[in-house]
């Protein structure tokens, strides 16, 4: 840790000395208002990853899934995204009630580019939007609608060094416990009984088509 913190990078200036100049185009990329191909990525995406800060500097990203085209578009510079039943934590939504910056990053499987937005996100009941966002015939409870300050393509680097989409570069679930599993371990600060664990493990299994929607 002495070696991290007496070669840590304090400023801007420093920082930008270790790297080659920017390609003109990665700012020109930038635009604020929805365009044809931001409207196909979004219409496309099935995931998306929300990033925001709290009142107290803490950070914070969340995944939302859902079929592709799951965010409305509502116009030029505003969408639209669902919130579905989940463990109700509530950190993103929180997060924006005390500060309304957000950050998103939209996928689409077998896409190696992403879209990035930013911009300033509030929370809405507004029952026509949350009706047109149903499924399974169930209404979203709320939705963060996000108004648009800057909109850009991200290139591929970081999903062709990862091989995300690759095939061959599937890992088996297997090697690692469930999900409630390593939580309960978490809880107990120690391993569960292996039976416990199952029975646990095999109650979330079941829950998630329970409660999706």
């Amino acid at each position: 840790m002495d070696e991290i913190e007496s070669h840590q990078i304090h400023s801007e200036d420093e920082l930008r000395s270790r790297f080659k100049d920017r390609n003109p185009l990665s700012i020109q990329k930038a635009h604020a208002r929805l365009n044809r191909h931001d409207r196909d990525f979004i219409a496309r995406s099935p995931f998306l990853v929300i990033g925001t800060q709290g009142a107290n500097g803490v950070a914070d990203a969340s995944p939302r899934g859902d079929p592709p085209g799951f965010v409305a578009v509502i116009d030029d510079t505003t969408i639209a995204i669902p919130d579905r039943p989940g463990n109700n934590r509530l950190d993103t939504m929180t997060n924006i009630i005390e500060n309304p910056a957000v950050g998103l990053i939209f996928l689409i499987p077998g896409f190696d580019e992403t879209l990035r937005i930013n911009g300033r996100a509030k929370i809405t009941t507004a029952p026509s939007l949350l009706a047109e966002m149903a499924v399974r015939d169930r209404a979203p409870g709320v939705a963060i609608v996000v108004e648009i300050d800057e909109i850009f393509l991200h290139c591929a680097k970081a999903f062709r060094r990862s091989k995300l989409w690759d095939p061959a570069s599937r890992q088996d679930r297997s090697e690692m416990p469930g999900l409630a599993t390593m939580i309960l371990e978490v809880a107990n600060d120690g391993p569960v009984d292996a039976d416990v664990g199952k029975d646990a493990d095999e109650k979330v299994e079941a829950s998630y088509e329970r409660t999706m929607y």
